[in-house]
């Protein structure tokens, strides 16, 4: 007679088999480079390996001469225009350049104000979420983790959506702008759920406003009171400007073209790039950075220490402090070596929000570690290697500044690339025509199959 297992039992069971799965998976991490392995899709040099073509977005952070790899500043390109100009540009004028920025990265081409207009009003008319979609498939099911609600909510509106499958460039372009313009209402309302029902919290749902920017109906959609400074809403509209695109090849944008290439759903795809940002490796830096300078700020008695603050970037690399991984968070890139153009433009940012909210003293403070940082992996680790700070040293700072709890940082980064996501699977369904698939070499031995009789 079927007797099922006591909790216990399980437990001990998957405790058993994950120990023997484990010693079965593994092998020396040398065989890769015996049959020539490009690990993380990565030449030995650091350059990534070319996989496809892209005219969305470039990051340019160092050249090749004979053979030598050259650090420079780096530049990050949408659609060949340098962000230092894009944002120069919109700040200039004294407007928000998010709305701007995703119609560049969407359509191309910088937008006439007639067509900015346009755009503004389609993504102003698509926010609003149905209630009953928001009762049904958010407030009755909260999650305790915001990412892993947004990507059970994308994969619903596949249901809502008549035309789902259809992969036409109008088409896609329609569920795209739809994406763009719900995701602030979905993050916003997922986080709301969560704070309620399970961390009993009070439950603020407020109705997005269509004349608002992006940033500004995060903000007010956050907060019980519905208010925000001008100050916070231009700063919070930089940073989605500033993680709205980085090239083909970082691993969510590449997880869109994976799957979009086998011709499926956009919603398919978009549920698959949330999956791969919400991985620590990924999106979930700027957190780490948070928590790093939390330690750094309990264990530093004096912040205007260089010598103390080196003690502890000591300590982090020789896995002594914090998480134990030897990284120092948000120092160092795989393509920027002198400079993050993200990073250079959000810090500025970053600095007159502080003066603002009083915490002048701690921006100063993540200057000095933004300075010390390169100098002590390269005495520690004693490679001759150019280091910078990358955007996620800043962007989990300026969050915190904006009150925006800590489970959202990673979600907000998701409302910003979400626009790249986008652009990069219409590009992949008109240009790619080939299913992506490289090859895994397997290493097994081959063995004889024995009876189950025989085996005892």
């Amino acid at each position: 007679m079927y007797k099922p297992m006591t909790q216990r039992e399980m437990d001990q069971y998957f405790h058993s088999a994950g120990d023997a799965a484990e010693r079965k998976n593994s092998f020396v991490p040398e065989i890769y480079d015996k049959y020539n392995v490009k690990r993380g899709l990565r030449n030995d040099d650091g350059t990534g390996v070319l996989v496809g073509l892209t005219e969305i977005g470039d990051v340019h952070g160092y050249i090749i001469d004979e053979s030598e790899k050259i650090p420079i500043e780096g530049k990050l390109f949408y659609r060949g225009i340098d962000v230092y100009d894009l944002v120069n540009g919109f700040i200039a004028d004294n407007r928000f350049g998010f709305e701007e920025c995703a119609c560049l990265l969407l359509f191309g081409e910088l937008p006439k104000r007639s067509q900015l207009e346009n755009f503004k009003r389609v993504l102003g008319t698509m926010r609003k979420i149905p209630e009953d979609f928001v009762r049904a498939n958010i407030l009755n099911a909260p999650s305790p983790d915001v990412m892993n609600k947004l990507a059970r909510l994308v994969l619903t509106m596949y249901a809502f959506d008549s035309k789902a499958d259809d992969t036409s460039a109008p088409n896609l372009l329609r569920q795209s702008m739809d994406l763009i313009a719900k995701f602030p209402e979905m993050v916003a309302y997922g986080y709301q759920a969560k704070a309620h029902y399970l961390d009993g919290k009070s439950l603020y749902i407020h109705n997005p406003d269509p004349e608002l920017s992006t940033a500004e109906n995060l903000l007010m959609l956050l907060r019980s009171s519905k208010e925000y400074t001008d100050l916070e809403a231009r700063v919070l509209d930089l940073a989605l400007v500033l993680h709205a695109e980085h090239g083909g090849g970082n691993n969510s944008t590449f997880a869109t073209h994976v799957i979009s290439s086998t011709g499926t759903d956009i919603y398919s795809s978009i549920a698959a790039a949330v999956g791969s940002l919400k991985g620590p490796k990924h999106g979930g830096a700027n957190n780490k950075v948070i928590g790093m300078m939390e330690e750094l700020k309990r264990e530093v008695n004096d912040w205007g220490s260089d010598t103390q603050i080196r003690d502890y970037l000591v300590r982090l690399l020789r896995k002594q402090a914090f998480d134990r991984s030897g990284l120092i968070y948000g120092i160092g890139h795989a393509v920027y070596t002198l400079s993050d153009p993200r990073c250079v433009l959000l810090k500025g940012q970053a600095k007159k929000l502080a003066a603002q909210v009083n915490r002048t003293d701690e921006f100063e403070l993540m200057e000095r570690v933004e300075k010390l940082a390169p100098e002590v992996f390269r005495e520690i680790r004693n490679i001759d290697k150019a280091m910078c700070a990358n955007v996620d040293f800043y962007s989990g700072f300026v969050y915190d500044m904006l009150s925006i709890p800590i489970e959202l940082n990673t979600p907000i980064f998701a409302v910003s690339r979400i626009v790249g996501w986008c652009a990069h699977i219409i590009e992949e369904q008109i240009n790619g025509g080939k299913i992506i698939r490289p090859a895994y070499k397997c290493i097994k031995n081959r063995i004889p199959y024995s009876r189950l009789s025989d085996r005892g």
